[in-house]
């Protein structure tokens, strides 16, 4: 696929840290519980590391006492794209930043989890920033 921002590798590698290059461009895991965002109860817009393109919203993102951000929806449908992975000897549905190729996470359906579409978008810390929004204190 073609993505709106395409860089070498090089480029990848001066911008990113080598657990950033490992995740988003090698399509890494990050370990379970010591993401940044694995808890946060921030309100805002998630972002793509590697681009800053707008993924997902905080008003999505719920508790899955996975050990990774979970998000029930992407923010639309055009910010990410899914491939087929059959890494682990079994097929999980990979989820990529739709602007660069980044590898995000992966998403599963049907876990039983009480959210309006039955997906569960596990995505790594490293994968993505957080546009915090103003709280009442900020005004």
């Amino acid at each position: 696929m073609t993505y709106q921002v395409n860089k070498s590798d090089a480029d990848w590698k001066a911008e990113l840290t080598p657990e950033e290059f490992r995740v988003l461009r090698q399509a890494g895991t990050e370990a379970p519980y010591v993401g940044e965002y694995t808890d946060t109860k921030t309100v805002g817009v998630y972002r793509c590391r590697a681009c800053s393109a707008e993924l997902f919203r905080s008003e999505t993102k719920f508790d899955s006492h996975c050990g990774w951000p979970s998000f029930y929806a992407p923010l639309a449908e055009d910010r990410v794209e899914y491939l087929e992975d059959r890494s682990f000897g079994s097929v999980r549905t990979e989820v990529r930043c739709a602007t660069c190729g980044s590898h995000l996470g992966h998403v599963f359906s049907g876990e039983g989890y009480g959210t309006p579409t039955d997906q569960r978008y596990c995505i790594n810390s490293v994968s993505m920033t957080l546009d915090a929004e103003p709280g009442p204190e900020d005004a």
